[in-house]
């Protein structure tokens, strides 16, 4: 059964190639010429994305690092993949699920800028980096090291190995206001030791949004012969990279937060030199062990998911990554900059604006985050989540792209005012 033929027999659910035009051929001719950093502030521009959303009336969102809303353009084609391959049900699976896999999975490999033989459709970045962790093969006294910083979900698995096999985990922590790349990459590189296998390190810190040097953090461990891990759950469909351009031997990413993909989908990339050492979690006979297939027996799994990633980047792509970059580097700086120096409120984020995107996270003296994140919510109908862990003290804060000024402006209010 050919699509085609899939199409036809579900009525067209699926509707056609297009998600419709976000912007009129004459807006688009007229934002086409402002430089992207003018474009950042052009409320014009972004209030005509905010339509495709539905954002909630009755709170001030800004907790979107999580899982960020589809658009309604995606969630309604997201709707009729469902419908139809729920119309053919065994024979869609039988049939065309493996051909529309392999498609898509093509399409992501070109918006990361990689081969479709390195890369693999996950559910999120826990699975994507922990199907690394796990492909190890360790041994008693092997070395890891990664930073306090990061995601919680990977330092748990490495924990894990630790116990299994004996490996032993050496934790840096990164500077929170680094003044230079040097200083970051010098913290990693006093932690490798003759006996370090595998180097894990974040893309943007999800409790901070600090965007690491990780092309020179790579260029440095592989000096040294050990491989790198970047956990990109916050920059890919963020920051403006192809991924072979950071030198990094594996890469694990969350599609649900900002390509807006329904929840469940993720990716793994592999370089393809390093997909042989690796020990696939589920056995399948069927795969090569050059194969990235082999790390991929996900058996039978929502594969309207992987349908609507294919929309999702559509609509990504006719938003653009250097807008959405710009866009959401420029909401951080909005609100930071009118509280950083503001007494008692402590920024656990970099000044430098070049080490920064959406993410921010923000702290005042003496409250505790889980108190913060409440009286945001309770006393000012504001959503944050709190973070108290590492050394950081305070709440993520993560607008998207549709936030508005305004929005924001209400919440440095609320800092202010809990600040004093």
């Amino acid at each position: 059964m050919d699509k085609r033929e899939f199409l036809r027999t579900v009525g067209g659910a699926l509707g056609g190639a297009s998600l419709g035009l976000l912007f009129s051929p004459a807006q688009l001719k007229a934002f086409s010429r402002l430089p992207v950093d003018e474009l950042a502030s052009r409320a014009d521009f972004w209030d005509v994305l905010r339509a495709k959303y539905l954002v909630p009336a009755d709170y001030i969102h800004l907790e979107h690092g999580y899982y960020s809303m589809q658009s309604q353009p995606v969630l309604e084609r997201f709707i009729g993949h469902v419908r139809a391959v729920n119309a053919q049900s065994s024979r869609y699976m039988r049939t065309v699920q493996g051909t529309n896999k392999a498609r898509v999975q093509a399409r992501l490999a070109t918006l990361a800028g990689c081969s479709p033989e390195e890369l693999i459709i996950t559910r999120n970045t826990t699975e994507s980096l922990d199907t690394v962790i796990s492909g190890f093969d360790w041994k008693a006294g092997d070395e890891a090291v990664m930073a306090v910083h990061d995601y919680g979900a990977m330092l748990d698995q490495f924990a894990l190995m630790g116990r299994r096999w004996g490996i032993v985990n050496r934790k840096v922590t990164v500077p929170l206001d680094p003044r230079s790349d040097d200083e970051i990459v010098q913290v990693y590189a006093n932690a490798i030791t003759p006996r370090t296998r595998l180097l894990m390190v974040c893309h943007m810190i999800n409790i901070t949004g600090h965007v690491l040097p990780v092309k020179k953090i790579c260029d440095m461990a592989h000096a040294r012969g050990v491989p790198v891990m970047v956990d990109g759950a916050h920059a890919f469909a963020q920051l403006d990279f192809r991924m072979p351009d950071l030198g990094c031997d594996f890469y694990g990413a969350s599609l649900h937060k900002w390509l807006g993909t329904p929840l469940g989908a993720g990716l793994l990339y592999v370089r393809r030199d390093a997909i042989e050492k690796l020990w696939p979690i589920y056995g399948d006979e069927g795969q090569p062990t050059n194969s990235i297939a082999k790390l991929n027996h996900t058996g039978t799994h929502p594969v309207h998911t992987d349908l609507a990633i294919e929309d999702a980047i559509t609509f990504h792509e006719e938003i653009g990554i250097q807008r959405k970059e710009a866009r959401l580097r420029w909401l951080q700086q909005y609100w930071t900059t009118k509280v950083r120096g503001v007494p008692r409120v402590r920024l656990f984020t970099p000044s430098d604006p070049a080490r920064t995107g959406a993410i921010a996270n923000v702290g005042i003296d003496g409250m505790k985050p889980g108190d913060l994140a409440t009286a945001l919510m309770d006393r000012f109908k504001i959503f944050t989540v709190a973070i108290d862990t590492a050394g950081v003290t305070g709440v993520r804060v993560t607008p998207q792209l549709f936030t508005t000024t305004a929005e924001l402006d209400a919440f440095v209010r609320a800092i202010t005012q809990l600040a004093a």
